[in-house]
């Protein structure tokens, strides 16, 4: 591991200890248990899609995240792996309803929130407030802002300022690290 990596991964391991305490609530004391994994298996959260006013975090070890989530899933939400462009279904994706992290069901963005960039990959022009976080990247060396799920720490993608208004950005999501949850149903 190079220095700069190092320092990079202690500075996010203490930004995520600072930010993201970890405590669970009752409810979510089963999923981490594992005797409950919303959306996953089947298993939803009794309140799927998840609007919660307060988000509280979970913190799986990743061996339970890859009992929990398919290989290809895994890879993008805990590894920060992206999906090929244009392969993802949600791209058609046109009914009303909401898009839900593919870890934990948190609801990250509402069908209104969608637009076609023309990239390959769903995009958005916000999400839904406190459901995500970012964090700088430097995968590409350029820097870019990846944000991931409030909730579980997901990978979702990346923003960009080059999106249609009213707030000019593009949320470039991974279909696999989205569920599409239409209205009326309950995931």
């Amino acid at each position: 591991m190079d220095r700069r990596a190092f320092v990079m991964g202690a500075l996010a391991a203490g930004a995520a200890a600072w930010l993201l305490p970890g405590v669970l609530r009752p409810r979510l004391a089963a999923f981490a248990a594992g005797n409950e994994a919303p959306g996953a298996g089947g298993h939803e959260m009794p309140e799927w899609p998840m609007w919660p006013d307060k988000v509280e975090t979970i913190d799986l070890p990743e061996a339970r995240w890859r009992e929990l989530l398919p290989p290809d899933r895994f890879g993008v939400l805990r590894k920060e792996d992206t999906e090929p462009a244009g392969s993802s279904p949600l791209n058609q994706e046109h009914r009303e309803g909401t898009f839900v992290c593919a870890g934990c069901g948190l609801a990250l963005f509402t069908s209104d929130m969608k637009f076609d960039s023309g990239t390959g990959w769903p995009s958005f022009f916000t999400s839904v407030e406190g459901h995500t976080a970012t964090k700088r990247d430097f995968k590409l060396i350029f820097p870019r802002t990846e944000y991931h799920c409030a909730r579980c720490g997901g990978h979702q993608g990346h923003r960009f300022s080059d999106g249609p208004e009213p707030t000019g950005q593009r949320w470039c999501n991974n279909g696999l690290a989205l569920k599409f949850v239409p209205k009326g149903e309950a995931g």
